[in-house]
């Protein structure tokens, strides 16, 4: 099965968790004197669950060629997960909801098109694939659920075998399906 690209919107991804990007749908203000404009609360943060804390971390992603098998799915039970690259190029998110309380709705799978300078916050429980970057390594700002190492808060769904491909398609963005990628 191919799986086809999208863009990525806030109301597409709405199920799965929300967009991080500057917006003018965002609630912004100036601050600092006028010399900076604040976008304020552009995702919710969800790491309390089980006395979780809140942790910054980067992580530095490997590009990846398209066409490609999907092969792994997880998900964090105990929080929310902020992706923000922090380069400007663009990558992809796969998202699904759960199926039942231990795997994912591949039925209901999704691929999204992140450009420039949008991140993601995936809901605690949004089975998502780790990262896709495409063009070149790419490194993410990422906030998510410190805690105690016994905290279960990973849980991974193999794809082996089920023959899910990323493809483009008509919707695909311009960038995504013109380019050569690595």
């Amino acid at each position: 099965m191919d799986l086809l690209i999208e863009p990525l919107s806030a109301a597409a991804f709405a199920p799965f968790g929300q967009v991080i990007e500057v917006s003018d749908m965002a609630r912004h203000f100036t601050i600092n004197a006028g010399f900076a404009e604040r976008y304020h609360d552009l995702a919710r943060v969800d790491v309390a669950s089980a006395g979780g804390r809140p942790q910054i971390s980067i992580f530095r992603a490997r590009p990846r060629s398209l066409p490609m098998a999907l092969i792994l799915l997880e998900r964090h039970p105990l929080g929310s997960q902020a992706f923000m690259p922090l380069s400007q190029l663009p990558y992809l998110v796969v998202v699904a909801p759960p199926a039942d309380a231990s795997r994912p709705d591949l039925a209901r799978l999704r691929c999204f098109a992140a450009g420039p300078g949008q991140g993601v916050n995936y809901a605690a429980g949004t089975w998502h694939h780790p990262l896709l970057a495409l063009q070149a390594e790419c490194d993410f700002l990422v906030v998510d659920r410190g805690g105690a190492a016994s905290d279960h808060n990973c849980d991974e769904f193999a794809l082996d075998g089920l023959d899910l491909w990323l493809a483009v398609g008509p919707n695909t963005p311009e960038s995504f399906s013109s380019q050569s990628v690595a």
